[in-house]
């Protein structure tokens, strides 16, 4: 057959990019066929069309396409999460801050980002930074999502892997850290890279050595103390990009925490920082539904929180009492609000180190005395009685250590499938807890370390056993649930005794800032303007509750707090 097919005049006019089809005449397509088919399995027909369409897969029909889009298990990103994505690599240089706020998927972003480099051969060997407690959640990610095969690093041969997922602190230790700072990495992933915010820890100097083409930092907070925390995580990734720090110092800051030129000081982020937020258009959550549950103490429980209120201010009003010293006051009458078991322990390590000839340690031991007279816990019996009429899994959180413990004895006698979360278990532990908490147990009982970085979208129920002072804390927690991938409306239970300093902070929390009704959008950015000018919101309400006469004075107090939070809120919306 000397029959050639030979391209027309139209398909040779057609940009490079364009796929061709190719057709065959009817009359000869048979005969065609046969020959194909005779000529062994190489030359069969269904291999040819793999063939081209294995071609025209690799065809990129615009530059700011994404390959990987193609080759993705049944997942589709955000538009966000793919714009910047496409931002990283064509215009950052694939180096930059991925700075969303909590629940908007920057491991999405990072997934998509190296997925990208692979596909492209930019990307052979990646190493990915996290905290211990991430590093099973990032590996399941990657597969499941990204079909990319990630490693847990578990012993010194696991380094050998392309793409391992570590926590820092085994990357930084020996015998593992000459393995991975000999290595040379074509992408560095670092997950909560704020904790890199200090350049003089060990963190940052072993992140500094690291051998990297590319580099991707994720933090939802790249500021949290002062703009040298800033300066430091944009050296880490780009040295030089804001000049010396005297330079910076001299261009950028007023003070540690106040910015100037601050158009430019932006003109100079958005070149290395990509921050989107819950409130930007096209990113959608499910709703919030929230219910503050207020509680009056039990006789006993009242008598207790009274007395450490008197034990309290009169310890506060003595001469040359710092403030950290306020603040541990403060916090004995926060921990009466949540059990006696908290509050028990604080007294008992105050008594030890009281010296022995001094009047306060017989009022500390009267304390221990009306501790004694408690037998129940009136927050945990409505936590009992929510989790009863809730559906699904539900996870608590508490402030204190010791609250976990009783609350964990206290489901237990109630046939209540429960499990902690805190920090200080290791890293096997920590992932053994969350398997449970997906498979059979019912309640997860979290401290502040489950409130930072873990995805529980599977769980849509959350109990506030005692709430934390600052928002920014309380919107890390509730993002554990309410982020991208939750389909069902989240229930947030927020428990409240009665006259105590937590009837004020709910007050502040909810009516003052309107926290748990709005998405926070700007709200991290106006506590660094308050806490930049008047000091952490912390420190304010505990000056505010030891320098109060009364519940009046100091309800006024705090309502001042709250008005400068919402008054910067109006300005900014």
């Amino acid at each position: 057959m000397n029959n050639r097919i030979f391209p027309t005049i139209e398909q040779i006019q057609k940009p490079i990019h364009a796929s061709v089809d190719v057709t065959f005449q009817r009359e000869w397509f048979g005969e065609l066929q046969q020959r194909i088919e005779q000529n062994g399995p190489w030359d069969q027909w269904s291999m040819y069309q793999l063939a081209m369409e294995a071609k025209q897969a690799s065809v990129v029909s615009s530059f700011d396409e994404l390959i990987c889009l193609r080759t993705l298990p049944a997942f589709e990103p955000m538009p966000h999460q793919l714009d910047t994505a496409k931002r990283v690599l064509h215009e950052m240089g694939g180096r930059a801050i991925l700075a969303d706020e909590v629940g908007l998927g920057k491991t999405i972003e990072a997934g998509l980002i190296l997925k990208e480099y692979i596909v492209r051969g930019l990307v052979k060997k990646a190493l990915i930074l996290v905290p211990a407690s991430l590093v099973l959640q990032w590996v399941r990610e990657l597969n499941a999502k990204f079909g990319i095969a990630a490693v847990a690093q578990k012993k010194s041969h696991s380094w050998g892997y392309d793409i391992v997922v570590a926590s820092i602190d085994t990357a930084k230790r020996d015998p593992h850290k000459e393995i991975v700072l000999s290595t040379d990495y074509d992408l560095v992933i670092i997950d909560e890279a704020h904790k890199l915010k200090n350049k003089k820890t060990t963190n940052y100097q072993f992140a500094t050595q690291l051998s990297k083409k590319y580099c991707l930092l994720l933090t939802a907070t790249p500021i949290q103390n002062n703009l040298e925390e800033l300066f430091n995580l944009i050296s880490l990734l780009k040295p030089g990009q804001l000049g010396a720090q005297g330079e910076f110092n001299s261009n950028y800051v007023v003070d540690k925490r106040l910015p100037k030129n601050e158009e430019q000081l932006q003109d100079v982020l958005s070149s290395i920082m990509i921050r989107n937020r819950r409130g930007d258009g096209g990113i959608h959550f499910t709703k919030r539904i929230v219910r503050n549950v207020t509680l009056e103490l039990s006789k006993e429980e009242q008598a207790l929180y009274d007395a450490v209120t008197s034990f309290v201010q009169q310890m506060a009003s003595q001469d040359g009492i710092d403030l950290s010293s306020i603040l541990s006051l403060v916090t004995l009458q926060r921990e009466v609000c949540s059990s006696r078991d908290a509050v028990f322990l604080t007294l008992v390590n105050m008594f030890k180190k009281t010296a022995e000839d001094s009047p306060i340690r017989a009022q500390i031991w009267e304390l221990v005395e009306v501790i004694r007279a408690i037998t129940s816990n009136t927050k945990a019996e409505k936590a009992l009685e929510i989790i009863n009429q809730c559906e699904g899994k539900v996870i608590l959180f508490t402030e204190y250590r010791a609250t976990q413990e009783y609350l964990l004895q206290f489901f237990d006698k109630h046939q209540i499938p429960a499990v902690p979360y805190r920090g200080g278990m290791n890293r096997g532990k920590k992932d053994w807890m969350m398997d449970l908490f997906r498979g059979n147990a019912r309640v997860l009982i979290a401290t502040e370390a489950g409130g930072e970085g873990i995805n529980l979208q599977f769980c849509n129920n959350m109990i506030n056993f005692d709430l934390p002072w600052n928002p920014m804390r309380v919107e890390q927690r509730i993002g554990r649930v309410h982020r991208l991938g939750q389909t069902q409306d989240v229930n947030i239970y927020n428990l409240c005794t009665k006259n105590t300093i937590e009837e004020h902070i709910l007050n502040l929390l909810h009516e003052k800032i309107n926290l748990f009704e709005l998405v926070i959008g700007e709200l991290d950015h106006i506590i660094e303007r308050i806490e930049s000018r008047d000091g952490s919101i912390e420190q304010r309400l505990a000056r505010a509750i030891l320098q109060s006469q009364n519940s009046q004075q100091l309800q006024e107090e705090i309502n001042s707090i709250g008005s400068s939070i919402s008054s910067f809120q109006q300005q900014n919306s």
